[in-house]
């Protein structure tokens, strides 16, 4: 292949560049930068789900008072039908994920595999533009409500009243911050905070529980109003049916559980191709968490729901955001109030960690291998900026208020959750599971309706996924057309007939037809001799075709392996398969002058018709104005005119 000289990059260029993606080991995208890592070092199991607990967890600082906004009395009923709904469906679901994906890619790259070509890569491009909704607002949810504890604290409220935008924008570049320093002690982090806050959540909930046991009268009351309210325990589950929709963040764990995943340390004999112990630590991981949260869900929504009056839940109210903080201060006075927030403030701020974990994760695995995105978008830096300016945009936007974004978080998370049950779905129908693809079609089923739900009752969240997918789409477009010239070649390897050839004709001059393979029949190929022949006025019949094949033209980069065949007794031709025709030809030129020494001549003829339709028939299906753009190829490929493989056109 080609090599040129380039300057030494920068300092700045340098640093921003170093150590490609620390998230997701084994998944193919390390870049140029990156720096090779012993395989399979990760942390044990519960460690890492401590990584992917400041997410889960952290949603006991604003989940039961959105429980109660939403469900009212209902609410411990709701929570129980969320606890089913989160051990029943999405545990199996995401255990399967788990086995399915190991290196983190989670359903997406499941459904990926069903589909190729444009098609594909656009269902791709919707479900990461659902991801990004569901990652992003968790960053930039989180240090809303991080800051909705603070400026509520009784001790600062005076002075920090009406800063929650300033104080929530400085959180997320903290968090920033905190990714372009590195991320290698995060995990350590992670552990700190999730025992504290789980810690402090027990003493709250055991206070709580003991208040609601000693004043008898509030069960008495809630059971009272509650009969008063829904007459019956069928209408009571059936209200907490139609409400369960709004509840979904009590769900939003599973994805980044799964995102992490190549941080899981497995067992010694694990292969990149079959990591069976990190498959089975990660099952553990996922199981342990859903059990801890659904016990501290169903806890809390008790404790809250009967001890909180209603109106202190609603927008502006004390406990609005922060319930279990109010029982804290309430119950607990105000040193362990304020600790109690500091703990919530900091496991809330670095929930966004596993978020942006899961994005650095994510992205780099797809966007760069399509060609939707520059080299740089493979390393870590230029990333965290990039998400950290988008999370200060949706802060701006939402006015840092933890309610307003609750509808896109919750259809970001049940989008994907959605897919990844459809997607285990398929794949125990192709294993021949008749029970888990029945079981696993009962679970899409529910969380499909509960999707649609929640996008009819909350379509503010659609429309923002659909403002991420929209970006996503046309800045991946745009990066394609712009990245179309390149080489996209990952490798040239020769069988030994192709390099037959190009040993023998390097020994004159080496002069290369494209043709377009048709009947493939003697009379084609003489044809094409004599209208080269005649077109650019050169003696002789010492040439070799070269054939290329467009299988699938959504691909970006792929290596290129060459096969020489004898046709009809003479005609000798080389056939290549590519995602597209200029970059495959170009490619071999710039090979075969670096194996011989001499420069390459390829002979083509003018594509008819238009030729913006043609450069289209190329960006999409690699295929029609094919001689100026291997030209334009090999230009940008090879600055140096003298070392330029020459094309010509007659």
């Amino acid at each position: 292949m080609a090599t040129t000289e380039h300057p030494p990059p920068s300092r700045l260029r340098s640093w921003m560049l170093e150590g490609l993606s620390d998230m997701g080991k084994g998944g193919g995208h390390m870049g140029p930068h990156a720096e090779p890592e012993p395989p399979h070092r990760g942390q044990p199991w519960y460690r890492v789900m401590c990584l992917t607990g400041v997410d889960y967890f952290s949603t006991l600082g604003y989940q039961p008072g959105i429980a109660a906004l939403a469900a009212g009395l209902l609410s411990p009923v709701a929570t129980i039908v969320l606890v089913l709904v989160t051990l029943v469906g999405a545990l199996p679901v995401y255990r399967r994920v788990a086995e399915e994906s190991p290196h983190g890619e989670g359903s997406i790259a499941m459904l990926e595999r069903l589909l190729s070509f444009w098609q594909g890569k656009l269902f791709v491009l919707t479900l990461l533009g659902f991801a990004a909704t569901d990652f992003l607002i968790t960053i930039t949810l989180s240090a809303a409500d991080a800051s909705t504890h603070l400026v509520e604290n009784p001790h600062l409220t005076s002075t920090l009243h009406d800063q929650q935008m300033l104080i929530t924008l400085v959180l997320v570049a903290l968090l920033g911050a905190v990714f372009l320093k590195g991320f290698l002690e995060a995990v350590g982090v992670a552990v700190a905070l999730v025992g504290v806050y789980l810690a402090l959540n027990v003493v709250v909930v055991v206070v709580g529980l003991w208040h609601v046991l000693t004043e008898g009268h509030v069960v008495a009351d809630w059971s009272s109003a509650l009969t008063a309210e829904h007459g019956n325990i069928f209408a009571m589950v059936g209200v907490a049916l139609l409400v369960f929709p709004k509840l979904a963040l009590g769900l939003s764990g599973f994805e980044t559980g799964v995102a992490v995943m190549p941080h899981v340390k497995g067992d010694p004999g694990d292969t990149e191709e079959r990591p069976a112990g990190r498959i089975r630590d990660t099952k553990k991981l996922l199981t342990t968490a859903a059990l801890i949260m659904s016990v501290f869900l169903i806890a809390t929504s008790f404790i809250t729901t009967l001890l909180i009056p209603a109106k202190d839940f609603e927008t502006g109210g004390p406990a609005n955001g922060r319930a279990l903080a109010y029982l804290a201060h309430e119950y607990l006075g105000g040193a362990f109030g304020t600790v109690y927030d500091v703990s919530t403030i900091a496991i809330l701020w670095f929930a966004g960690a596993s978020a942006m974990a899961g994005l650095l994760n994510l992205m780099p695995r797809y966007l760069p291998r399509y060609g939707m995105a520059p080299h740089w978008a493979r390393a870590v830096r230029p990333m965290v900026i990039v998400f950290t300016l988008i999370g200060f945009l949706v802060t701006w936007i939402f006015d840092a208020d933890v309610d307003a974004q609750g509808g896109a978080y919750a259809t970001g998370v049940l989008v994907l959750i959605s897919s990844a049950a459809i997607a285990v779905t398929i794949a125990a129908r192709k294993a021949g599971q008749r029970g888990w693809t029945i079981g696993f079609a009962a679970i899409s089923a529910v969380f499909l309706y509960v999707t649609v739900a929640n996008v009819i009752e909350r379509p503010d969240g659609v429309k923002i996924g659909a403002c991420f997918i929209a970006g996503i789409i046309l800045v991946s477009l745009l990066s394609r057309l712009a990245r179309a010239f390149e080489l996209r070649v990952t490798s040239v390897t020769l069988d030994p007939m192709a390099e037959r050839f190009i040993r023998d004709i390097a020994s004159r001059k080496i002069r290369f037809i494209a043709n377009e393979p048709d009947q493939r029949d003697k009379a084609e190929y003489r044809e094409k001799i004599e209208q080269i022949r005649a077109d650019n006025d050169i003696p002789g019949e010492d040439f070799v075709f070269v054939e290329v094949t467009v299988l699938d033209p959504s691909e970006f980069e792929a290596s290129l392996a060459v096969r020489g065949e004898v046709l009809h007794g003479r005609y000798r031709v080389l056939t290549l398969e590519s995602s597209s025709i200029p970059n495959a030809l170009a490619a071999l030129l710039l090979h075969v002058r670096d194996l011989t020494g001499c420069i390459p001549h390829m002979y083509f003829e003018w594509t008819e018709g238009s030729p913006f339709h043609n450069f289209l028939r190329f960006f999409l299906f690699g295929q029609g104005e094919v001689a100026p753009v291997t030209r334009e190829v090999l230009r940008e490929a090879e600055p140096d005119r003298a070392r330029r493989p020459r094309v010509h056109t007659g």
